[in-house]
């Protein structure tokens, strides 16, 4: 199977040539198809199966073959989540399009940075826009965006942007585009949001599952799972990282404060690290995930921002340092290693308050990990046999994202992106 057979245009699959892509993943076979078809798209993949080129690829493709006199009318919307998601996708659109005889002209519009930049890269009109809700119908309030041409819908991790509060601005935005449109749906899970979202948008969709839900075989990513005390998981960390020597490393935590903490003790300690969390300015946050990517520091610590949709090359390893609150991230965060067909490994920390709460995620994801306990690094603590039944981390009080993304979701004014 190659791309060219998927309906792609030479210069189009010589493109994924000079991307490394080589075989086009199972969701890219199919999804491509379908999208060059005109169906909308109803789909699920595994982290890290190639789902961004899945629609980014026919989309290039259905714009090479558009008019160039009726390019730059923002023929395609794609809505993310985050800020770090519509960088990730619009350099997508970019390094795969420039092979086309007219390259797209793609625009990004997100919070957190002045809107005057976005509104000036607007004149004169965009092929492609990719944003956050929140900045784009703040753009389109200003007159500064017309979504009346989109030809092609996109919403990229559904339900990461409802759980996220954003369901009253995605009505918003879906009531300013044309009715006749093609919708390209992509979700990692299917809670009744996203099902009732689907039901409204789509029209006769081709339903694309590809291994939903379940973390990578063990021989990709190879899952471990150390108990130890909350209050050494520092110099576990640190142990660690001089023990394997990975070259980098992503460490997960649950709040800004353990981010910022983690981070600022590892750097005392001789190590580059620099913490990522969505209380950074837009700046500090493109900074610090550029620097880890182009290996000008070796740790990450971050909050789930990180967890959906960022493809950082050959990262060898993800350090669970806290469990994720809900059960289902667990997958979405170890899904950043043993992608592209490397092999990576996950590490998770177990405590006394968190044994029973990776003990539910274990069952969630029928999964069974052996415990470890290092030497020098036994736990001493009682382990807390009873979890939240709801999926989340017993006694872990609410961030103040969490806090922010309840109230946007009681006040159907608010258009904060995250």
């Amino acid at each position: 199977m190659t791309f060219a057979s998927l309906g792609l245009s030479p210069a189009l699959a010589q493109s994924t040539v000079d991307r490394g892509f080589g075989e086009p993943t199972p969701v890219q076979v199919a999804t491509i198809p379908v999208v060059l078809r005109g169906r909308d798209v109803w789909a699920s993949a595994q982290t890290g199966s190639g789902k961004t080129a899945a629609f980014v690829l026919p989309i290039l493709e259905q714009l090479g073959a558009t008019d160039p006199g009726a390019r730059r009318r923002t023929n395609a919307l794609v809505l993310v989540p985050t800020r770090e998601l519509a960088a990730q996708v619009a350099g997508a659109f970019e390094s795969l399009g420039r092979v086309l005889p007219a390259p797209p002209k793609v625009c990004v519009a997100i919070g957190g940075v002045s809107i005057n930049p976005q509104m000036l890269a607007l004149r004169g009109g965009a092929d492609v826009v990719v944003a956050t809700p929140g900045r784009l119908l703040d753009l389109v309030d200003s007159s500064a965006l017309a979504l009346s041409s989109v030809g092609t819908l996109v919403i990229d991790e559904a339900d990461r942007l409802l759980s996220g509060g954003f369901a009253d601005e995605l009505s918003r935005v879906i009531a300013c585009l044309p009715t006749k449109r093609q919708t390209l749906l992509f979700s990692a899970t299917f809670p009744a949001a996203v099902q009732r979202l689907a039901a409204s948008i789509l029209v006769d969709p081709a339903e694309i599952n590809v291994d939903f839900g379940a973390p990578r075989p063990e021989s990709v990513i190879a899952q471990r799972a150390i108990e130890v005390d909350a209050a050494r998981r520092t110099m576990l960390l640190r142990h660690l990282l001089d023990t394997h020597g990975w070259p980098l490393a992503l460490v997960f935590v649950a709040s800004r404060y353990t981010a910022d903490h983690v981070a600022a003790k590892l750097a005392r300690a001789g190590f580059a690290a620099r913490a990522l969390h969505g209380e950074l300015t837009q700046g500090a946050r493109t900074e610090a995930l550029e620097d880890f990517k182009s290996r000008r520091i070796r740790i990450l610590v971050a909050t789930d921002l990180a967890a959906r949709g960022l493809d950082i090359d050959k990262l060898p390893v993800v350090v669970n340092y806290d469990l994720p609150r809900s059960a289902a991230d667990y997958v979405h965060r170890i899904g950043r290693t043993g992608r592209a067909s490397e092999t990576g490994v996950a590490v998770s920390f177990v405590t006394a308050e968190s044994t029973a709460h990776f003990a539910l995620i274990e069952s969630r994801h029928a999964l069974s990990i052996p415990r470890e306990r290092l030497e020098g690094f036994e736990p001493t603590d009682a382990p807390v046999l009873s979890g939240d039944p709801s999926g989340g981390v017993k006694g872990r009080r609410k961030s103040k994202k969490d806090k922010a993304r309840e109230a946007a979701a009681r006040d159907p004014g608010s258009s904060r992106d995250p």
